[in-house]
C-alpha cells in the first residue's frame, strides 16, 4: 500500500482540519477515554473504540511508532451505585465489566492498546496531581473534599466554547453549596461509609471523574503529547476539564490534537445508558458476526452522527459476507493453479508474467483512492465502495472466466488475481477487518448468525429446499417461488447452482401486498 498522502485531521480545539505533524518525528502519543466499567458496553461505546482502533492501526501502517493509552473507569459513582443494587463489591464489580469489554474489544478485532490503565492502580500519581494543583493555588479543601477553582483558569471553556457564567452545575455531581463556584468541580471526595477509600493528605477518600484521565494521561505520555479522543459527549465537561486542572498542574501541560467521534443514535435521538434506548454490544454480536458490527461502525465518517437500524445491520452482514465470499473465490482459484504459476512471476522460458493493463489500472485506482479518503480526516464512509468494489468485481470476473482462458493469459490473470488479493486484503487490515480465521469459517458463522435471525436450523432449510426441488419437478412453480420468497424474507437467499441448491444470508426483503383485485 504506496501512494500515501499527508494525513489531516479535525481538531476539536481550532475547529478545523490540520496537517497531522507529531511533537516526536515518528512517534505518536495517544490517550483515548475509556469505558466506565459497571456494565456490559453499548453501541457507542463500541464506536468510539472501533473509530480510534482505526486510527491506530492506520498510524502504524504509516510508519509511526504509536503509544495508545486507553483507561478503565474503575472508581465511580455509577459503579457504587450499581455495587449497592447487586451487593457485589465495588472493585468486583467494575474488574468483571473490565473483562467483559475487552472480551468485545477482541470480537470486534480492536488492537490491544498500549497501555490500559485503571484508576484504581493510579492512586499515587492523582494524588501528586492532586497536591501539585492545591499549591499552584487551583484548588482548595473543604471537609476532606477537593474543589478545583475554575476561575483561576483564564482560558476556561477554551475547548467547548462554554462561558463560565452559563455554567449549569454538575454533570456527574450535584449541586454543592460549599463551592466557591457552582462550576468547581470535585478532585477529590471524601470517604462515604461502605466507598471504597484510599489514604490522601486530605484524608480517606477517592478521586473525582475528571482528575483520573489527567493523571494517567501525564503518566503515560507526560503533560505534553499528540491526539487525546473520545466521544463528543466529553467535551464537555470532562475534556473541558481535563484542560483545566492539567494547566494548572503544569503550564506547559497540552495536547495538539482533540479528536471526537460522533454519536450512536436510536431513533435520532442519543444512544446512552440513561436514557435506556441503548443496545449493548453483545446483545448485537449474538445475532451478527463482530466483523458485520464493525464495518457498520465504520460506514459513516466517525465524527458524523451514526443512526442504528437492523437494515443496516443487515447490509453491513451481507457487505462483508460478499467481501469473504470473493477472496475465498480467489483462494480456491489460485490454489487450483498454483503448480501452474511460474516461479517469482516469470516462464520457464525467460518470459516475465505481467498484471493485465485492467488490473494495474485497478491496484492503482485503490491505493489512490483508499489513501485520499483515510488521509481526509479518516473518512472511512465511502473506503469500501468505489474503487474496493472494482477491485472485488475484477476479481470475481476472473475467477469465473479463468479455466477458459489461453495459456498465457491464464498465467496473466493468476498474476494479477494474486496482486488484487494482496491490494484488498492491505485495505481490510488496516481497517480492522481481514479475519483472523479462514475464509471458509468465517462464512460458516455469518450463515449461523443469519439462522439465528430467521429462526431458523440448517436441517430446516434443508427440508425446504427438498420441498422446493419436488415441487419444481412436479411443475408447482407456485409453492417454489413461495418457498423461495419466504426465506428471502427470513434474510435467507436460495441459489440454483447448476443442479443443486445451496442458500446464503441476505437482507430480509418485504413481501409486496398484493392489491385487491
Amino acid at each position: 500500500m504506496a501512494d500515501k498522502k499527508e494525513l489531516r485531521v479535525y481538531n476539536s480545539m481550532t475547529q478545523q482540519k490540520e496537517a497531522f505533524r507529531p511533537a516526536a518525528e515518528g512517534k505518536v502519543g495517544m490517550y483515548v477515554c475509556g469505558v466506565t466499567a459497571y456494565d456490559f458496553s453499548h453501541l457507542g461505546h463500541a464506536r468510539a473504540a472501533v473509530a480510534f482502533d482505526v486510527f491506530y492501526r492506520y498510524l502504524l501502517h504509516l510508519g509511526y511508532e504509536v503509544t495508545y493509552v486507553r483507561n478503565f473507569t474503575d472508581v465511580d459513582d455509577k459503579i457504587i451505585r450499581r455495587s449497592n443494587e447487586t451487593g457485589e463489591n465495588p472493585l468486583d464489580l467494575s474488574n468483571r465489566f473490565c473483562q467483559e469489554y475487552l472480551t468485545d474489544m477482541a470480537d470486534l478485532q480492536c488492537l490491544p492498546p498500549t497501555h490500559q490503565p485503571r484508576v484504581s492502580d493510579h492512586m499515587e500519581q492523582i494524588k501528586d496531581m492532586i497536591t501539585q494543583i492545591i499549591n499552584n493555588d487551583c484548588a482548595y479543601v473543604v471537609d476532606g473534599d477537593v474543589f478545583f477553582a475554575v476561575d483561576k483558569i483564564s482560558n476556561y471553556g477554551c475547548l467547548s466554547g462554554q462561558k463560565l457564567e452559563n455554567h449549569r452545575a454538575g454533570e456527574r455531581v450535584a449541586v454543592d453549596s460549599r463551592k466557591r463556584n457552582p462550576a468547581d468541580f470535585a478532585l477529590w471526595k471524601a470517604a462515604k461509609p461502605g466507598e471504597p477509600s484510599w489514604e490522601s493528605p486530605w484524608g480517606l477518600g477517592r478521586p473525582g471523574w475528571h482528575i483520573e484521565c489527567s493523571a494517567m494521561s501525564a503518566h503515560y505520555l507526560s503533560f505534553k503529547f499528540d491526539i487525546h479522543g473520545g466521544g463528543i459527549d466529553l467535551i464537555f465537561p470532562h475534556h473541558e476539564n481535563e484542560i483545566a486542572q492539567s494547566c494548572a498542574a503544569c503550564q506547559e501541560s497540552c495536547v495538539s490534537y482533540w479528536m471526537h467521534n460522533g454519536h450512536v443514535t436510536n431513533n435520532n435521538e442519543k444512544m446512552s445508558k440513561s436514557l435506556g434506548n441503548f443496545f449493548t454490544i453483545r446483545q448485537i454480536t449474538e445475532r451478527y458476526y463482530p466483523l458485520a458490527l464493525r464495518h457498520f461502525l465504520i460506514s459513516a465518517h466517525y465524527r458524523s452522527p451514526l443512526n442504528y437500524s437492523v437494515l443496516q445491520l443487515e447490509g453491513a452482514s451481507e457487505a462483508v459476507y460478499y467481501i469473504y465470499q470473493t477472496l475465498q473465490d480467489c483462494e480456491d482459484t489460485l490454489s487450483s493453479f498454483r503448480e501452474a504459476t511460474p516461479s517469482e512471476g516469470t516462464e520457464p522460458k525467460g518470459k516475465t508474467v505481467r498484471v493485465l493493463p485492467d488490473a494495474e489500472k485497478c491496484i492503482k485506482g485503490l491505493r489512490k483512492d483508499f489513501h485520499d479518503k483515510m488521509a481526509d480526516d479518516l473518512n472511512t464512509s465511502h473506503v469500501l465502495t468505489g474503487a474496493f468494489q472494482d477491485a472485488l468485481k475484477f476479481i470475481n470476473n476472473n475467477t469465473n472466466t479463468l479455466k477458459k482462458q489461453q495459456k498465457q493469459r491464464q498465467l496473466a490473470i493468476i498474476q494479477s488475481l494474486t496482486e488484487i488479493e494482496k491490494e484488498v486484503k492491505g485495505v481490510l487490515e488496516i481497517l480492522g477487518l481481514l479475519p483472523p480465521i479462514t475464509y471458509s469459517e468465517i462464512l460458516e458463522q455469518l450463515k449461523g448468525k443469519a439462522l439465528i435471525r430467521a429462526d431458523l436450523t440448517e436441517e430446516q432449510i434443508s427440508r425446504l429446499i427438498e420441498e422446493r426441488i419436488l415441487a419444481r419437478k412436479e411443475k408447482d412453480f407456485a409453492k417454489s417461488d413461495r418457498i423461495r420468497a419466504d426465506l428471502t424474507v427470513k434474510g435467507i437467499a436460495l441459489m440454483d447452482v447448476g443442479s443443486e441448491t445451496i442458500w446464503r444470508p441476505c437482507v430480509p426483503v418485504e413481501q409486496e401486498e398484493k392489491l385487491p383485485s
